[in-house]
């Protein structure tokens, strides 16, 4: 890396079918909205020769953020993929969204990929939320390196965001993250910023120059030796701390000169293993140039730094009836086991799935094994089916180029498979296998919606099962207690772009309308009413008269009925009449319109007639009577408690303790973690956490996570209780 004097474009850029998963490169690139991956993935295409100097296919389009959405939003929303080619070797970039609304194509584009580029700001720096994703990264061990970008930015300083970067995340070993290059830089502008044009090459002690628009090599100057010693020195022990040979530091100290060639493929291994993150810069081409700085050297660490697939460990895979099944990694000619990581839908070809095969080879037109299960709280149905797939393709922009296979190790889009869900496994149809999902976060901000129309509602049903399924960081929820269709999303601007996918590709109109929590009523002491329900207007009457008792009970206990009638003034066959009248009455409520719940109901007395004395009768009775005793008691509102666990870093422990109890929250405890993080427990009445989900990420600048889960209802207090008993009268 940083050795080679020219640059080595690949077949025109144009991405084919692996033949061997050791010419694929997968690689995701992570960073928060804004450093600039699309911008940088375009770069890469672009000297790569797959784009032309516009960074542009051939339709016109850009390689990533080709969806309208995103090009109203202004930003990426969704996992792309583009493939280029470079020195022989295929590398699939996946491109991922940096808002935190979208941490599931993100998760999508980690589980694709067998190693990422970190990509950060010159001018912004390292967010909470890009450390956080570096540590998952480095819990499943996926090798990493950082590419620092807006090198043209005023501000921008390379050298001390190098150092930014080994103390975010070197952890206790700073001398892990290392630049592999120092900037070369041009003339002062009136400003008196002096743009970086070009690298210097630590290991190589080369330079090389980007300001003509194709990279020149140079020898440095004397007057640069001092710097670039000083610097080289540190990467080399660097590396060679990380080295297999432990006798190359003592000899390297001992003054020998260790071969350059030696440094290199000991820190192509270290990279490979995820021991060593070298930081690089990397800027887009400017005007007609065809090179982008420092693209040529991402490429050269990607191709013989980052490991190929069959360096990663096989998948955990089972049986569909859930037993182990042992497979060799990345083997083309082993049974067929392949991911479904994104879904989408094509208003020409359908429904689009892209696929990471991790074992086999898959073939257009076959008939495979489709497994999806372990999504069901989030409303996808377990399944078991065999589809026929469509043509294979790999995608660039909103071009699909034919593919003739797919082998273990390399990634392709696949046409036609209706019944593939986000997370599904592809395998054969004879014999049918199973991944574990990966994890998704939980959707926790929810949106209330209706049809807009009669004839929006006909298509509702079908456009939120489409949208459920490409995305499984989105829950649909019909409330059987509120009768309202929720869409639990990640953010507003998840839930912006679940509208507009709603609206623009699957024709439905619908309005956000108020989220309503799951409020129950109860009694607040014992009370007892007569339900008398006689009517004589000529012909058959009816006649039913019954005396209850109502007392309280324990939260939980729902509704209990007692019959202690004596002497048959009810007689036996009207008994369950009067509890049906009194449950269809709790369920409707008898206050503010809510469920009542945790009584005791208990019949005591009443009055038949031998003619007009019915069912239909005595359900009425017993309904009045449950009113009555309402009426001559003080109701309990019962509001829906939430156990919320919250995972914050230290500095902000007080501001969210502050805030949960704003919202009436009981904290329970801490529990301090490792990272300098907090993890708060406590109870919060779940109508004061609708847009926690918002409220928290702006709270902890994008840092927190939290939990919830169903706790139990307690009563809400007097005043915020009269309050929505006068909205439900308002509305009544």
């Amino acid at each position: 890396m940083g050795d080679k004097a020219n640059a080595h474009p690949g077949a025109a850029g144009r991405a084919t079918a692996a033949d061997h998963p050791a010419s694929v490169r997968n690689v995701v690139l992570v960073g928060h909205s804004g450093s600039g991956k699309t911008t940088l993935v375009e770069a890469l295409a672009l000297t790569a020769g797959a784009v032309n100097r516009a960074g542009r296919v051939e339709d016109g389009g850009t390689v990533s953020d080709y969806d309208e959405i995103e090009h109203r939003q202004q930003r990426s929303v969704q996992l792309s993929l583009v493939p280029v080619e470079w020195d022989g070797i295929k590398i699939n970039l996946l491109d991922t969204p940096g808002y935190a609304d979208f941490v599931g194509e993100l998760r999508a584009g980690l589980r694709a990929a067998d190693a990422a580029l970190f990509v950060v700001s010159a001018s912004d720096g390292v967010d909470g939320s890009t450390r956080m994703v570096w540590e998952e990264c480095a819990a499943v061990g996926m090798p990493r390196a950082i590419v620092v970008t807006h090198l043209e930015a005023a501000r921008a300083d390379y050298e001390e965001m190098t150092r930014i970067c080994a103390e975010a995340f070197g952890g206790d070993d700073p001398d892990a993250v290392l630049p592999l290059y120092l900037p070369l830089h041009g003339p002062q502008g009136p400003d008196g910023h002096a743009p970086v044009t070009g690298l210097i090459g630590l290991l190589s002690q080369k330079l090389f120059d980007y300001s003509s628009g194709e990279r020149k090599e140079s020898e440095p100057g004397e007057d640069q030796l001092p710097e670039i010693e000083e610097a080289r020195n540190r990467l080399i022990e660097g590396i060679i701390a990380e080295s297999e040979d432990e006798t190359l530091m003592d000899r390297y100290l001992g003054g020998e000169q260790v071969d350059v060639k030696t440094l290199i493929e000991d820190l192509e291994r270290a990279v490979a293993r995820g021991t060593f993150f070298p930081v690089l810069a990397a800027a887009p081409a400017a005007g007609g140039a065809r090179q982008g700085l420092g693209t040529v050297e991402v490429l050269e660490l990607i191709t013989r730094g980052f490991p190929t697939p069959l360096e990663r460990e096989a998948p955990r895979v089972t049986t569909i009836d859930g037993k182990p099944r042992e497979l060799k990694p990345c083997d083309p000619d082993g049974p067929l086991v392949a991911e479904v990581v994104k879904t989408a839908s094509d208003p020409y070809v359908g429904r689009v799935s892209m696929v990471r095969v991790f074992s086999g080879t898959l073939r257009p037109d076959e008939t495979v094994h489709v497994s999806g299960h372990g999504l069901a709280d989030r409303g996808h149905e377990d399944h078991d089916v065999d589809e026929r797939i469509g043509a294979l393709s790999a995608p660039f922009g909103k071009q699909q180029r034919t593919l003739s296979h797919c082998i273990a190790g390399d990634l392709a889009c696949v046409a036609k498979l209706s019944r593939a869900e986000t997370g599904d496994t592809l395998s054969a149809k004879d014999d049918p296998l199973l991944m574990e999902p990966w994890q998704m976060p939980d959707p926790l901000l929810p949106l209330a919606i209706q049809a807009h129309s009669k004839a929006d509602e006909d298509k509702l049903s079908q456009g939120l099962s489409r949208l459920v399924a490409e995305d499984p960081t989105m829950r649909l929820e019909q409330n059987q207690a509120t009768h309202q269709v929720v869409l639990w999303c990640l953010g507003e601007a998840h839930a912006d772009v679940a509208l507009e996918r709603l609206r623009s590709r699957y024709g439905v109109q619908v309005d956000v309308v108020p989220h309503k929590v799951s409020l129950r009523e109860t009694f607040a002491s014992r009370s007892s009413g007569r339900g008398r329900h006689v009517k004589q207007s000529g012909g058959h009457g009816q006649y039913a008269i019954c005396e209850i008792e109502v007392e309280p009970l324990p939260g939980g206990s729902g509704i209990e009925f007692v019959d202690k009638v004596v002497g048959g003034a009810v007689p036996r066959q009207f008994i369950p009449s009067v509890e049906k009248g009194v449950r269809a009455q709790a369920a409707k409520g008898v206050a503010a319109g809510h469920p009542l719940v945790d009584i005791r109901v208990t019949l005591l007395d009443g009055k038949a007639h031998s003619v007009d004395s019915s069912d239909a009768a005595f359900q009425t009775a017993g309904a009045l009577a449950l009113r009555e005793a309402a009426a001559d008691v003080k109701i309990h509102l019962l509001e829906p408690v939430a156990e919320v666990s919250v995972l914050v870093g230290d500095e902000y422990v007080g501001a969210v303790m502050s805030d949960l109890s704003g919202r009436r929250g009981r904290v329970l405890g801490t529990e301090q973690t490792s990272g300098g993080r907090t993890v708060i427990k406590a109870e919060v009445p779940e109508i004061e956490i609708g847009r926690y989900a918002v409220d928290l990420r702006s709270l902890s600048h994008g840092t927190a996570r939290f939990s919830r889960s169903y706790a139990r209802h307690e009563p809400m207090p007097q005043q915020i209780a009269e309050r929505i008993r006068e909205e439900a009268r308002e509305a009544s």
